[in-house]
């Protein structure tokens, strides 16, 4: 059954704020109300392993990792409801059109991702499809220096923050990135 009103979700904020948690709640909610769901996840993610998307606290689901969003719609399901997709940050553009022609036929979209990368800037085809959701949750972590609300994702180098020429897209987890609030989040320049 498609759902009666078309619907982007976008769950975003910086890492360890329970992006996939949340994602993986939603999943199984609808899995519950007897929806079909797949799950898509970039094949550049291999953390907690190839075919589950797994947040940072255990949960996780069954997904189809891909390289990239056309992918997608080879892989899409003609019953399928319900659309899942984690670190949409990962994608490129194309992504945009695929998500917004899936909600326009009826298809439940929710897509997790990073809103800011590792210097604070806006990351990848996020800020975008947040503007187009129906529904965006910008979800907190808890900052480790000082345990106030934290919208950062810090990465570490050798235990100093990286530099701001350093590359954008590396993939890790609690080795390497920390949760910051604004006043504590670094990104030496130069």
């Amino acid at each position: 059954m498609k759902h009666h009103t078309d619907s982007l979700e976008v769950i975003t904020g910086s890492m360890f704020c329970g992006k996939t948690e949340e994602l993986i709640r939603r999943l199984r909610r609808a899995t519950i109300a007897k929806q079909n769901v797949q799950v898509f996840k970039p094949s550049i993610d291999d953390r907690y392993g190839v075919v589950k998307v797994k947040s940072h606290s255990g949960f996780e689901y069954d997904a189809d990792p891909i390289v990239n969003a056309t992918e997608i719609l080879q892989k899409l399901r003609e019953d399928t409801t319900v659309i899942g997709i984690d670190e949409g940050q990962f994608f490129d553009e194309e992504i945009i059109d695929i998500v917004d022609n899936l909600a326009d036929k009826g298809i439940r979209v929710i897509v997790t991702g990073l809103d800011t990368d590792f210097r604070g800037e806006p990351f990848g085809p996020m800020p975008i499809l947040m503007s187009k959701a129906e529904v965006v949750d910008k979800l907190h972590a808890i900052c480790v220096v000082c345990g106030e609300q934290a919208s950062r994702t810090q990465r570490l180098v050798d235990g100093e923050p990286a530099r701001f020429d350093d590359p954008v897209v590396i993939v890790g987890a609690s080795e390497m990135y920390e949760a910051r609030c604004r006043d504590h989040h670094r990104v030496p320049r130069g």
